[in-house]
């Protein structure tokens, strides 16, 4: 009897994981199919509108239209920025590239240069690549934190370290905002998400919080 409930709960935990791990694969390939969309499309008729408003300039522009192209021109070019920012967070090219450490150190130069945020990065690991299961995971993750500390805790100040220990990648997210009480947020979509994805990569996820005292989130994972 016991050894078939035991049996039952492996069964239910591994359609469990097959279900997470088919929901995430699914978004991934959604952000993959969107990034490439707004590369090859809406990226080059931005191009082609910033070609097309260089020629005017040279050869068509009168005095008194001159601003107005200026401006133009101006927004064509924010316009492509922005583009590839939505690009880098979509599907950032450089995890894929050059690993999670280069990615990360990118992530927290742009909250730094978008946000009034603060962020200290520290890398006590050697500069490695992971698997691409907990390469794409820790980003993802590292987004979130970001996101949710960024819209809810007020932090100034956020430190992200990774550190191996014996053996296990350790990722500490720590802020100095107004953290909250976990009785009011166990339930909550985004901590359930942040949860799915360490358990997808056979992780543990800890977070030590209470109201006006920050919070530290802690990701540890085997490495493979």
């Amino acid at each position: 009897m016991i050894k078939n409930q035991v049996d039952l709960r492996k069964l239910h935990d591994e359609k469990q994981s097959d279900l997470l791990k088919a929901v995430f694969d699914a978004q991934e390939s959604e952000r993959k199919r969107l990034a490439e969309d707004l590369h090859d499309s809406v990226g080059q008729v931005l191009s082609a509108i910033k070609l097309n408003l260089h020629r005017l300039d040279k050869n068509c522009v009168g005095e008194s239209s001159e601003p107005l192209l200026a401006e133009t021109r101006k927004l064509s070019d924010e316009c492509i920025v922005e583009i590839r920012n939505i690009i880098q967070n979509v599907l950032p090219p450089v995890l894929t590239d050059y690993g999670l450490l280069e990615a990360l150190e990118g992530l927290c130069v742009k909250i730094e240069q978008t946000t009034n945020v603060k962020v200290e990065l520290k890398k006590r690991v050697d500069s490695i690549r992971f698997s691409p299961g907990i390469e794409l995971a820790f980003y993802r993750i590292a987004q979130e934190l970001f996101s949710n500390a960024i819209k809810h805790s007020g932090a100034t100040i956020i430190h992200l370290t990774l550190t191996n220990d014996a053996g296990h990648l350790v990722m500490e997210f720590k802020d100095n905002g107004k953290g909250f009480n976990m009785d009011n947020v166990k339930h909550g979509f985004g901590l359930k998400n942040l949860q799915s994805r360490v358990q997808l990569i056979n992780g543990e996820i800890n977070i030590y919080t209470k109201p006006h005292n920050g919070t530290i989130t802690i990701i540890r994972v085997l490495m493979t």
